[in-house]
């Protein structure tokens, strides 16, 4: 019997260091929630039980890492069909159920999620996609599955009604506000799978990218309590042709060193994928033909996706995994299959992207069913590794062992006016001739959460020798001639820890 649409769609995963030791930890999500200690040097132990995560029961889809009571430690919301949950960590023993005190809706069928600090008082609020109005007791012939060339498979989303992503004021006292209408969120398209939160326009706000599936994608600006929905004039909602696509997964990252954040977006099999080039006064272009992605990306189904610098050339490097929707895709199409192999795309300083997916080895060249992928450094090795979810089967945990990669720094944040995470606080470094922008953030992909620790790969150089960082407070701090190759803290306010206070004057 062919799956319907709620049970294509997949779930998420995380990295996260969720007992503050310094090594992340491995979140994979589901029915059944699978929490992983991992030591540092490549080892990962069951702390499922331990953590209190076998206590829940819920068709969980996705996950969202955040630090929203300020108390140091990340806590998880967990996103899911017609259920959701806030997961309190208790000082990174366990995870605490608190969702009924919280005012979070969570009766919709909620995928991806985000944190982000959207008013600068020093709390993280809460973003939630919601995706489609089906339910699994509608009567299965005539509204579960739909005829495609005369073959019975899953329906599209716009078969059935939309759901909007909701956006929610963190009040500080472990209660959240929805605040959609008020603060202009309510104008979304709907079929919500991505989001994204990310400084499009350099005004210290973060403004939002909500990736929809078969309608117009939206891009909110944010102005200070109000978010104005852009997306059509900025050029993120259409194709070319003029139609919405397939918003599957959603990244931001400077791709060419402009000091302008870029977006990609995955999108349905055989379309061109969104590579959108910031091109600043939030117009942004899409370059995934003219900078050579499309060799092998468009007979993809893609979904998860992030930017990463694999190499440590100091230029960003982007991965996406992928995997049909339709488990009988092949009774319509013998040449497209459901299992699909991970990509991944070398920068060509900025010019072009070269596919080097063959260089990938053993399970990592595999054909799965890609869902949720997030990226991280699991044993602080300075080179960036991925988690890839199969939705038929064990999950992928791909080692980067790139030879001859460049020198890197990996930098985590801690806030004081700011979020403690410091999420949303971007750095600027210069390092030789390279002059880069990384934002400090662990939300995009596809239900998923990735390393938050910023991750500056710097070429040649071993050392930065100007360093910014702008807290979304709006203090910044500088530093210069900062030693390369390692894994350094800095503390809004209080310099690098165990290195002294920063050179230059803070602002």
């Amino acid at each position: 019997m062919p799956r319907n649409i709620e049970q294509i769609m997949g779930h998420g995963c995380a990295f996260l260091d969720y007992n503050n030791d310094g090594n992340l930890d491995i979140l994979l999500v589901g029915k059944q929630m699978a929490l992983y200690a991992g030591d540092g040097h490549g080892h990962f132990q069951d702390v499922t039980h331990q953590a209190g995560l076998d206590a829940l029961h819920g068709d969980f889809r996705g996950c969202a890492v955040g630090d929203y009571d300020g108390d140091g430690f990340d806590d998880i919301f967990l996103t899911g069909f017609h259920t959701a949950a806030l997961l309190h960590n208790d000082h990174g023993k366990r995870f605490v159920d608190v969702t009924a005190k919280s005012g979070i809706d969570t009766r919709g069928w909620s995928t991806s999620a985000a944190w982000a600090e959207l008013d600068n008082n020093g709390r993280l609020d809460l973003c939630v996609a919601n995706y489609c109005q089906f339910s699994d007791s509608l009567d299965h012939m005539s509204t579960q599955l739909c005829p495609f060339d005369g073959i019975m498979s899953a329906c599209r989303p716009n078969t059935y009604g939309p759901e909007y992503a909701r956006l929610y004021r963190n009040n500080g006292d472990g209660t959240f506000t929805d605040v959609t209408r008020l603060w202009g969120m309510d104008r979304a398209d709907g079929y919500a799978l991505g989001v994204a939160f990310a400084d499009v326009d350099g005004s210290g706000r973060r403004s939002l990218f909500v990736a929809d599936d078969q309608a117009a994608s939206d891009l909110f600006l944010n102005r200070g309590r109000a978010f104005t929905e852009i997306g059509r004039r900025a050029g993120v909602s259409y194709q070319e042709e003029g139609h919405g696509y397939a918003g599957m997964g959603v990244d931001w990252g400077d791709y060419d060193n402009d000091g302008r954040l870029d977006v990609f977006v995955t999108d349905y099999w055989n379309e061109k994928k969104r590579l959108l080039h910031n091109d600043g006064d939030c117009v942004f272009t899409n370059q995934f033909d003219q900078l050579h992605c499309d060799i092998g990306g468009y007979p993809r189904l893609a979904f998860g996706v992030k930017w990463l610098d694999y190499d440590n050339d100091g230029w960003l490097d982007f991965v996406y995994c992928n995997g049909h929707t339709n488990d009988n895709v092949q009774q319509m199409n013998a040449a497209m299959p459901w299992k699909q192999p991970t990509l991944l795309y070398r920068n060509n300083e900025g010019k072009s992207f070269s596919n080097v997916s063959a260089g990938l080895v053993g399970d990592a060249l595999s054909s799965i069913l890609g869902r949720g992928l997030a990226v991280g450094d699991f044993d602080n090795d300075g080179r960036v590794d991925i988690l890839v979810v199969d939705d038929t089967g064990k999950p992928l945990l791909l080692h980067n062992e790139t030879p001859g990669v460049g020198h890197w720094l990996e930098i985590k944040l801690i806030g004081t006016r700011s979020n403690r995470d410091g999420y949303g606080a971007d750095i600027r470094a210069t390092a030789g001739d390279l002059h880069l922008l990384r934002e400090c953030h662990s939300d995009g992909s596809y239900e998923s959460s990735s390393d938050s620790r910023l991750h500056v790969g710097l070429g040649p150089n071993t050392v930065v020798s100007d360093l910014s960082v702008t807290w979304p407070s709006g203090r910044v701090d500088r530093f210069s001639n900062v030693q390369a190759d390692r894994v350094i803290t800095i503390k809004e306010g209080q310099g690098v820890a165990g290195s002294g206070q920063p050179a230059g004057q803070a602002q």
